[in-house]
């Protein structure tokens, strides 16, 4: 059989949603005496620490300046901020070049809006993705088109977070997909085999992967292949996201009903296409706000690239902060770059947060 009846793959045997409890915020902050203590603690702390911070950071804080002269003795440098803003953010790529890595990230915050719609969820939404990062890719290393050459090593700040978190996952997911439907396959082989990939990367931390990326990779290829630093750097955050996101997407499939899989087979339907069609599906719909949150920990975990030479954000800073004409404002620079990570991850929690109470409303419809 050919085509699946819409009924077999639509249908869900999910329960219909409990209704959901309203709490006051005057119950939330004072509901208890441990509540009322934290409150009134919290509220002590801001008003003590408040206006001392309002005069560092707003009406002491030096805003323009040519030289790190005037940060003396004053507030908050954010004329630091301001004076090395594109290395911070673009990191080592030559100045004069600096539109492409401002494209790029355009690109995402492009891709990203038109992707948050579930109605855009599709065939044409993941050729758009297929386009955007050969784009990226083209801008950003240039030797194409008329534009000049910009070797790797060149490429950091905001626009190498973006790109290892996006692209890691886009790489893993289907990897994620073999291993957790390995891990719960009947057969021996890729069951343990499975079982041992996801637990061994689980259990090792992402810093001592980004070391074997580094050192270990370029000896199990031929001489003359060796990958640059971004690509190793890549392997190693792809590698560990496939064995999280592994672990979500069993989940999802523990929760598909087993009625769907009998009906299936009743149907005459082989188990591949029964996976591809009937399983995977439902168990993603399930699963998709944990893999929002996944992206959330793959944006911030971008920020140990560092250790392999890579100038992410987080390395951009610290290398603005090595001019000596400056009177090094780290506070005013890790404030900066940990507002950049915040919007990202709150932007993509809130988002999150939609697409959940979104998907149960369809479901319950």
């Amino acid at each position: 059989m050919n085509t699946i009846s819409p009924t077999l793959t639509s249908f869900v045997n999910t329960p219909s949603m409990p209704p959901m409890v309203r709490t006051s915020i005057w119950k939330l902050l004072f509901g208890n005496l441990i509540s009322a203590i934290f409150t009134l603690s919290c509220l002590a702390l801001l008003t003590f620490l408040g206006p001392r911070f309002v005069n560092w950071a707003v009406i002491d804080a030096v805003w323009y300046s040519a030289d790190g002269s005037a940060c003396r003795n004053a507030g908050a440098c954010w004329a630091f901020i301001y004076s090395k803003s594109r290395l911070i953010l673009f990191g080592l790529y030559p100045p004069a070049e600096q539109w492409r890595p401002m494209l790029v990230v355009a690109l995402f915050l492009i891709l990203g809006l038109i992707s948050l719609p579930p109605r855009f969820w599709g065939r044409v939404l993941v050729l758009a993705w297929a386009v955007g990062f050969l784009t990226i890719l083209i801008l950003m290393g240039g030797g194409v088109f008329g534009l000049s050459e910009v070797p790797t090593s060149n490429w950091g700040g905001l626009p190498i977070t973006l790109l290892l978190a996006t692209l890691s996952l886009v790489i893993a997911f289907p990897l994620s997909l073999v291993l957790a439907v390995g891990r719960r396959s009947s057969l021996p082989i890729p069951r343990y085999l499975s079982i041992g990939l996801i637990e061994v990367i689980r259990g090792t931390p992402l810093l001592s992967l980004l070391f074997v990326a580094s050192i270990l990779v370029p000896f199990f290829l031929p001489e003359g292949w060796t990958p640059d630093k971004l690509a190793r750097a890549l392997i190693a955050l792809t590698i560990f996201s496939a064995a999280y996101l592994a672990e979500v997407v069993r989940g999802g499939l523990q929760d598909v009903p087993q009625g769907q899989i009998e009906a299936a087979r009743a149907l005459g339907l082989s188990w591949f296409v029964t996976t591809r069609r009937i399983v995977i599906p439902q168990a993603l719909r399930k699963v998709v706000p944990p893999l929002t949150n996944t992206l959330i920990v793959m944006i911030k975990n971008t920020s140990l690239v560092f250790v392999v030479g890579l100038y992410d954000l987080l390395s951009a800073g610290r290398a603005a902060l090595a001019d000596p004409a400056w009177s090094t404002p780290f506070v005013e620079t890790y404030l900066f770059i940990g507002f950049i990570y915040f919007s990202i991850c709150f932007a993509v929690s809130l988002y999150s947060r939609w697409l959940e109470v979104d998907l149960n409303l369809t479901r319950r419809i």
